[in-house]
């Protein structure tokens, strides 16, 4: 195997080549894929990396694809159509696997599958975008100040734009509402199923909870069984999320799917180069023991988007670096919880009763 060598498939997406920008800024070099020549070629030509056209109807193909290569880095979405046969190329080639995903099934497939993942001697690390990174550190960190901790809340506010590929994911999860953990397991709620009001470091906002990546990953980063994750919203967004439940089992059908995310893909509007530049997100967690004991944390990050391109491709470079043990894992799993505060921008702050912090 060649060292080094390693794939970013979905190229031509805006998050995927946001990520080749990035590659290219590190001195790294990808081999930049996805299915349509037309579209990668062009972003490969001007970044002056090499281009590989193949689609992902096959596992078989996929993985003499990979042969040679040490990682890929899974751009190209809805995840829940194209990481299961990455995935399993992976397993067939000996290749590390990474995307950018936030969709609760992929995560909970790809860390499924982490026995096989040992076994085959390569890492599997979905959710290496801004969903979960920053999300999965902050939890981590959380629980390392609360160790008996047995109930996490985190919550997010951020202004800003969503890609088209982000707004299509949105409208395939309609159907399937919100989602928390309780118990251990993961339980389906309706769309604006709670409201919190959240102590963000600049403002209380209210908040909502919503399916984010963490409801899956957490679990794995820190054994905490019940864990409920929020968006900062407005009222009139709640009002229009419970309106959405009973229209919930229509969004599902598949001329009504097709309708939605063609209307948001042509919605879209991705953010500008000085939102990404200027933009900050907020983050904030708590955790709580069955004895009442509660830590908070604080977290400021740069824009998602640009989060998102910087922390999966240092998530990339540390995977051919070696030294990862192979398996499933979360990114604080493989990097620690002081991941996030590595990248510019990043600050986390972790408060709570000194008696508390290391305690039970």
């Amino acid at each position: 195997m060649n060292e080094g060598r390693w794939i970013l498939y979905g190229a031509n997406g805006y998050t995927g080549e946001l990520c080749a920008q990035e590659a290219k800024r590190r001195g790294m070099k990808p081999i930049l894929a996805g299915r349509r020549e037309e579209a990668v070629r062009p972003v490969a030509e001007r970044l002056g990396f090499e281009a590989r056209i193949f689609p992902l109807d096959s596992p078989g193909q996929v993985a003499n694809e990979l042969e040679g290569v040490q990682a890929i880095l899974l751009c190209a979405g809805p995840f829940s159509a194209t990481s299961g046969p990455v995935l399993e190329a992976c397993l067939k080639s000996r290749t590390s696997y990474l995307d950018i995903t936030g969709e609760i099934a992929v995560l909970e497939a790809c860390h499924g599958r982490g026995a096989e993942a040992r076994e085959r001697g390569i890492v599997v690390i979905p959710g290496v975008g801004f969903d979960v990174v920053p999300s999965d550190c902050l939890a981590l960190s959380l629980k390392e100040a609360l160790p008996g901790a047995n109930r996490l809340e985190l919550a997010f506010a951020a202004r800003g734009r969503f890609s088209p590929g982000t707004a299509k994911t949105m409208v395939e999860g309609l159907p399937r509402g919100g989602a928390i953990r309780e118990a251990g397991r993961i339980r389906r709620v309706p769309l604006g199923w709670r409201t919190k009001e959240i102590p963000f470091p600049e403002a209380r906002l209210l908040a909502v909870t919503i399916p984010w990546g963490d409801v899956s990953t957490a679990y794995y980063s820190t054994g905490i069984p019940n864990i409920r994750v929020y968006a900062a919203v407005s009222p009139n967004a709640v009002r229009k999320l419970r309106r959405f439940r009973l229209l919930a089992p229509f969004f599902g059908l598949g001329p009504i799917q097709r309708f939605l995310k063609k209307r948001a893909e042509r919605a879209a509007r991705v953010p500008t180069e000085e939102e990404r530049r200027t933009r900050r997100v907020q983050l904030w967690g708590r955790v709580e023991s069955e004895a009442g004991r509660s830590v908070e944390g604080f977290l400021e990050t740069p824009e998602g988007y640009r989060l998102t391109a910087e922390a999966s491709v240092e998530c990339v470079r540390r995977i051919l670096q070696g030294g990862i043990e192979p398996g499933a894992k979360t990114p604080a799993m493989a990097f620690g919880a002081k991941f996030i505060t590595g990248f510019a921008g990043c600050t986390m702050r972790i408060e709570g009763e000194p008696s508390a912090i290391g305690g039970p």
